[in-house]
């Protein structure tokens, strides 16, 4: 990238972007388009909110910038998918709002970073099929058995979306804050450069420890259950060397 590039502000990337239109990523031709941007002060830091519009999904997702991320290289990037009973309630049996608090966090430690919130609740099924899951969850069944026996797979997550809004945004190349190879996988697919995994665990509670351990068994997620090193590795922020407040995640560079 050009320095001219590197230096244009996330506002003036608004005009283009409410006017983009392209033939879309991924099979179902996703095209995004920035819709909005403003100032966001939050308890974990100063941020930039970047709304944005899709032809797929009538979804309103969105970027939470810090510093300016256009044509910067190895951004640390969380993608979050929406979860209102952890994001918005507090819910113990997943640990959906303490990774996006420890992201947020880790993100205002560093000189640009970037959260893509989606709208992807349930591992994207769902809100109400979320619940479902829930329910059978309570008879017995772990939530990859549960998303299966309503008909879905165990993740039905897209990242068509993430990835052109990483493109608007004109981001070079990204370090991603992740436990699951898949994410990865699917954004390398789709032409987004990732240099680097950045370990994102939470340490587990009485309530969600079993629904860890299945995401780690059976859908690949690399969480380590040992207690020493959950202890050495969750209050490293992302090449910083920098200590967020608790709960910790362990985001050191992988």
């Amino acid at each position: 990238m050009t320095s001219e590039i590197r230096h244009l502000s996330l506002e003036e990337l608004l005009a283009p972007g409410r006017d983009h239109d392209c033939a879309g990523m991924g099979p179902d031709h996703v095209c995004v388009r920035i819709a909005a941007v403003a100032d966001l002060p939050t308890r974990f830091g100063n941020f930039h909110i970047v709304a944005f519009w899709n032809n797929r999904d009538d979804k309103e997702h969105v970027a939470i910038v810090h510093g300016n991320p256009v044509g910067a290289e190895d951004v640390p990037v969380r993608i979050h998918s929406e979860c209102l009973t952890g994001d918005a309630l507090g819910s113990l049996r997943c640990d959906c709002r303490d990774q996006l608090e420890a992201s947020l966090r880790a993100i205002a430690a560093q000189k640009v970073g970037i959260v893509l919130y989606l709208r992807q609740e349930g591992r994207g099924i769902g809100l109400l099929n979320k619940i479902r899951a829930y329910g059978l969850q309570d008879h017995g069944l772990d939530t990859v058995e549960a998303n299966l026996a309503l008909g879905f797979r165990d993740d039905e997550r897209d990242y068509a979306v993430a990835a052109h809004m990483l493109e608007l945004l004109q981001v070079g190349s990204i370090r991603l804050m992740t436990n699951n190879p898949r994410k990865i996988a699917g954004l390398e697919a789709l032409g987004v450069k990732v240099r680097g995994r950045i370990p994102h665990v939470i340490p587990p509670n009485d309530y969600n420890r079993f629904y860890l351990q299945t995401k780690a068994t059976k859908s690949g997620h690399l969480i380590d259950f040992d207690p020493e090193r959950l202890g050495a590795r969750s209050d490293r922020a992302p090449g910083a060397g920098r200590t967020p407040e608790p709960p910790r995640a362990m985001v050191g560079a992988a």
